[in-house]
Parts: C-alpha cells; structure tokens; sequence
C-alpha cells in the first residue's frame, strides 16, 4: 500500500516539476520573445519614418526614456546609437554579438546574457533592408520569469512534501488497514486448525472490521455447534447401531437354539410345545422391534404422517383405558381417568398411540398404586399428564430416556417385552406436532409425564 502511494505521488511530482520546468518556463520565455518583438518591430518603423539621423536620434531617445529598453540603432558596419535610460553606451563589441548577426537571410535573431549591471537581458535584433538598418532592442528580465521560478520552487517543495506526507499517511493507513487484517488472519487461522474457541478480536474504530469480526465470530459459533452436534449425532447413531445390533441379535440366537433344539428327536411333546411358544415369543419381538424402527423413521423424515383432525379427548382416553385396564388390573394397578370432555386438533390415531405408550410404560414400572391421566385447559392448550405411583427415574437418567434404546433398567425391560422405544416414538410424534413432551420424576414416589396440544372450540349439544 505504501509503494502504490508513493508511486502514484511520486508520479505526480514529476509531471509537474517536468511542466514547470519545460512547458510553462518555455511559453513564458516564448511570450516574452513575442512581446520583445513587436515592441523592437514598432521602435523600427518610427525610426525608419524619421527624415534624418537627428530625429531619429529623438525617437530613439524618446523612448528609452519611457520605458526600460536598451535601444541600439546601427547599420552593417557601425553602430550608431547605443541608448538605455536617455543615456548613450559605449560598447565597442556591439556588433559582434551573437544577435547582430543579423541579414536578409536572417533578419531576426534572439539571444539572452547578463549586462554590466548583473541583469539577465532579453535582446532582440532586427535587419530593415529598405534603411539598411540594424534595430535592437533589450529587455530586463521581466517579473514574469522571477513568478515563474518561485512557482516552480514552490510547487516541486510542495509535490515534495505531499510525497513525504503520502508515505506517512499511507504507512498510517496501511497500518490501520493491516493491523485488523493480521488479527483476523491469524484468528481465523487458528480457528481452521480447529481451535473454535477462539474469537476474533479487532482494536480498530472502523465499523466495517468490526461487522467483519462480529461476522467471523458467529461463522464460528455456528461451525461450533454444528461440529458438536455432528459428534452428538455420530455417538448416538453409533449407540444406536450398537444397539439394534445387540437386540436383534438375541431374538435371532434365541430363535435359532430352539429350532435347533426342535430338530432333535428326544423332545417329549410338552418341551417341543415349549419351544416352539418361546420362538414365537422372541420372533414376536423381533417384529416389534423392527416396526417400531419403521414407525420412528417414519415420523423423522415423512412430515404428511400427521393429519390433524377434531376429536374428544376423554372419548379417547376411554378407549386406551379399554385395552390397557386388564394389564393393570392384573398387576393390582388403579386407573384414574375421569375427565371432562374437551375437543382438541390433533392426529386422533397418533396422540392413542402416544397416550398408549405412556400409560402403558407406567403399568410397567409401576409395582402398586395408581396411574392417573388427567388433563385441563390452558388458554389455547389442553395439557395432558400421566402421573403414576411407581419406581421413579433418577435425574441421571431423565435427559436421556427419550433417546432410542436408552433403558433405565435394562434387564427389567427386557423381561417386560419391551423394544426401548417406545418414548423415542413419542418424542417424535408430538415434535411432528410441533409440541414436546416433559417430564419429572421422584425416585421412590413416581413419575409425572405431560405434554399440550391445541384447544378446539366445539360448541356442545344442549341437553334436552
């Protein structure tokens, strides 16, 4: 930056010192030539229309008078009269000077020298073939020429010292340019290595850097975040992986050992019976697992799965409890499930599903006591919870029981039949739903389980 400076500066002083120098000192020089000339061209004329040498003695006089011109009148061969300020001059090397050279050929002749006085003078001479006359006239230097230099001085000083003021800026500039440009690169540089902690900082007024750090900063974040949510991502499809190879994996061993077993020829009736209920208990459970695999995909990447419709929810609820009530009872479990009737949009067939999983969960990790589902308006929402008596989860565990295959008790799940998920097909279908489900839970005492859903407005037939 600093060398484009100052070479386009530097450019700049030399067309104008070369100006100065040859263009505008030799149009003045030209100017002053011309000038000179018609002067000594009329001093000729007024001489030559004099009648006698004494009169033209007088013109001559006259005029040298008047103005500060050395006036030399003179023929080929002598001068006869040599007159500045009224005043005769007394040169004996007149004639051979370098202007009177003059001739027919040649009847105009310039040249400059220093007089007596240490004056640069400007002479001219003309040859007047018709008098046989030899007219020069002289010129001080005129104040022109002194302007002329002092501009000349005065505009290669000040070119001058714009060029040195142009580097100094341009260093100052470059440095405020620069000084911005280093911290980004450098930080950027750190942050391609992989260093996303890092943040630009940027000690400069100018707003644009300051855009520009803000900009790379949230670049940053947002890679961040992303590289960390890819990571999240990677370890959870490689649980996941690891996870549906380990329950497939047993059913498929299971199934296997008592087909074998069926092929040996010492079974009694009752064990081959056995057998054969045990392999269809486990390929049972192998299609539930990959259904509900399916079900999850599904909901992840087929938004049109979801068609809202109006529905009661009580109505709904009474049906859930229909299927699931002998499960309960069977283990001694109270349903609660009174409430009123109120109307909400959602898909009907999902939220059973999703009100089934949950209660059905609860059933499972409930040993005694109650299970309740209950649920009440909220401006524009109605919330649903199921609350049950039962076990508990421990808050280790409650961020992650809605992630596929995560078992709080393992062992216990496996024994109930379950593919582990179940709350992962929840999760999926209220996020379809654009809501999401809670939870919180007390070891010992219970678990609360709630999520909304939109309130619809459905006017209620009067009674008769």
């Amino acid at each position: 930056m600093i060398l484009t400076f100052a070479l386009f500066v530097g450019v700049a002083v030399i067309v104008v010192g070369l100006y100065v120098a040859f263009v505008l000192r030799g149009e003045t020089y030209d100017s002053t030539r011309e000038i000179l000339y018609e002067q000594a061209e009329r001093i000729a004329v007024q001489v030559e229309q004099a009648e006698s040498r004494e009169e033209q003695l007088e013109v001559a006089e006259g005029i040298s008078g008047l103005t500060d011109l050395r006036i030399t009148i003179a023929t080929p061969d002598s001068v006869l009269w040599d007159i500045r300020d009224s005043h005769f001059l007394s040169d004996s090397t007149v004639l051979s000077l370098e202007e009177m050279a003059v001739s027919a050929q040649s009847p105009i002749r310039f040249s400059e020298r220093t007089s007596a006085r240490g004056e640069l003078m400007v002479y001219v001479a003309l040859y007047r073939p018709e008098s046989n006359l030899i007219v020069r006239v002289g010129q001080p230097e005129p104040p022109l020429f002194t302007l002329v230099e002092g501009m000349q001085i005065a505009l290669i000083v000040g070119m001058v010292m714009a060029l040195l003021l142009a580097l100094v800026g341009s260093w100052v500039a470059s440095h405020q340019v620069t000084t911005p440009l280093q911290a980004i690169r450098n930080s950027a540089r750190r942050i391609a290595e992989g260093d996303f902690g890092e943040k630009i900082k940027v000690e400069s007024r100018a707003a644009e850097f300051q855009q520009l750090a803000t900009s790379l900063n949230r670049m940053s974040d947002s890679f961040r975040h992303q590289i960390n949510e890819l990571q999240r991502l990677t370890q959870i499809q490689n649980e996941f992986i690891g996870n549906v190879g380990h329950e497939v994996r047993n059913p498929i061993f299971a199934v296997s050992g008592y087909l074998e077993a069926l092929g040996s020829g010492t079974l009694t009736p009752e064990m081959r019976k056995r057998y054969v209920e045990k392999g269809l208990i486990n390929l049972h459970r192998l299609q539930n697992l990959f259904n509900d695999l399916i079900e999850i995909a599904r909901l992840e990447y087929r938004e049109d799965l979801i068609k809202p419709n109006l529905f009661d929810l009580q109505e709904l609820l009474e049906e859930v409890a229909d299927v699931l009530r002998p499960k309960a009872d069977h283990k001694g479990i109270q349903l609660e499930l009174e409430n009123p009737h109120l109307y909400v949009y959602a898909d009907r067939n999902r939220i059973r599903q999703v009100v089934t999983n949950l209660i059905d969960n609860a059933i499972v990790y409930t040993d005694d006591g109650t299970i309740r589902c209950r649920f009440r308006r909220r401006l524009d929402k109605v919330r649903v919870e199921i609350i049950d008596t039962g076990r508990g989860i421990p808050d280790e565990h409650l961020e992650r029981i809605f992630e596929r295959f995560y078992r709080v008790d393992p062992d216990r799940s496996r024994r109930s039949g379950g593919t582990g998920l179940g709350l992962s097909i929840v999760h999926q279908i209220l996020h379809a739903h654009g809501e999401q489900i809670r939870v919180e839970s007390t070891v010992g005492r219970g678990t609360r389980f709630w999520f909304e859903l939109p309130y619809a407005e459905v006017e209620q037939p009067e009674a008769v």
